[in-house]
């Protein structure tokens, strides 16, 4: 039996980090930078991508709240890193490619851990910002 309680968003949003922070890993490696982590807006073009939507700022704290809190990513202002949990929880996950990955990795985490609880908030210029910035990202065709 499973810990349980993991929701269909919270999934999204971990496979979105893991996206999100390995873009951006691979970016700082090729210009000779330092790998900080990825940024919210780099989570919304990653959650866009996997599910056409960008989540509202209540889903992504909610999420993000639960995920830090089990200790599977760790946040720190508006950057989002994998934890070393959430790597190993990411790696052994039966592969199934991205189409299912959300639906893969929500069953995996049901089976894995409980949602834990963070104290950190998304307050909304912080979201705002991020949108933005995704915005003028596609905009740009980024």
């Amino acid at each position: 039996m499973g810990a349980g309680g993991w929701q269909w968003n919270d999934a999204w949003i971990f496979v979105s980090a893991v996206i999100a922070e390995r873009l951006e890993r691979d970016r700082a490696l090729h210009a000779a930078l330092p790998v900080t982590g990825a940024s919210l807006a780099d989570l919304l073009a990653a959650a866009d991508f996997l599910h056409h939507a960008v989540p509202s700022r209540e889903e992504l704290q909610e999420s993000l709240r639960r995920l830090a809190g089990a200790g599977l990513i760790v946040v720190e202002d508006d950057i989002i890193e994998v934890a070393p949990s959430g790597e190993q929880l990411w790696r052994t996950r039966p592969f199934s490619g991205l189409s299912s990955a959300v639906m893969t990795l929500q069953a995996q985490l049901n089976r894995s851990t409980r949602p834990g609880e963070s104290d950190w908030v998304l307050d909304d210029q912080t979201y705002n910002t991020a949108v933005r910035e995704y915005s003028l990202r596609l905009a740009d065709g980024r």
